[in-house]
């Protein structure tokens, strides 16, 4: 989800001004749901981001039974 963060915003954008630029089709409908779906994934993936960083130094360790 943390890798996808650029591909929801530009998403996020590209439906926003097709679905919000005063345009009239049959889909327009579908366009704004789809802004709704990749804007509340942009903000759950900055979120993400934010609260947990990626660390490259973790090792895995093993569970003793």
């Amino acid at each position: 989800m943390k890798n996808y963060t650029l591909l929801f915003l530009i998403m996020t954008v590209v439906t926003g001004l097709i679905g919000f630029a005063g345009l009239n089709f049959y889909g327009i409908e579908v366009v704004r749901v789809l802004f709704l779906i990749f804007a509340d994934l942009l903000v759950i993936s900055v979120i993400s981001k934010l609260f947990f960083p990626t660390t490259d130094d973790m090792r895995l360790q093993r569970v003793k039974k």
